[in-house]
């Protein structure tokens, strides 16, 4: 019960921040990706405002175990892999075409019309490709 009011919170507290941030504003998103044209730099801020918060909580967290229960997950590691890359990529395509990625695309369905649908049911079916995709690369790559 405690988990399911804590995921809950959590989720809601992401979810107003991805809309008071402008994250779920498609034009803006693609404003910020727009280098070399009409470059919006405010969402800068809003990186800046994720990534402090987070690299101190993975050092508040070391040796302690969450209030739920079960672990924290392990630091990201710093290896640069096929996988890495090639996701990578797909990601920042589909964040420059369509203006959204993964948590502010689930925001939009509230709000979003047919294009916020239509990016997500594209996502899911991405998310059911890659590992059928992921073993015919691996295929390939091990013979040759």
């Amino acid at each position: 019960m405690l988990r399911s009011l804590l995921s809950l919170l959590s989720g809601s507290l992401f979810g107003v921040g991805l809309l008071l941030s402008g994250m779920t504003d498609t034009t803006k998103v693609q404003g910020w990706l727009d280098l070399f044209g009409a470059w919006d730099p405010t969402l800068a801020f809003v990186m800046g405002g994720a990534l402090i918060p987070m690299a101190i909580a993975w050092r508040l967290t070391r040796n302690r175990h969450p209030l739920a229960g079960g672990t924290f997950p392990a630091p990201p590691t710093a290896e640069l892999d096929r996988r890495l890359i090639i996701g990578s990529v797909l990601f920042g395509f589909g964040w420059a075409l369509a203006g959204l990625c993964p948590g502010p695309a689930l925001a939009s369905l509230s709000f979003g019309g047919w294009q916020g649908v239509t990016f997500v049911a594209a996502m899911l079916l991405g998310m059911l490709v890659a590992p059928k995709l992921r073993l015919v690369l691996d295929q390939t790559a091990a013979k040759s």
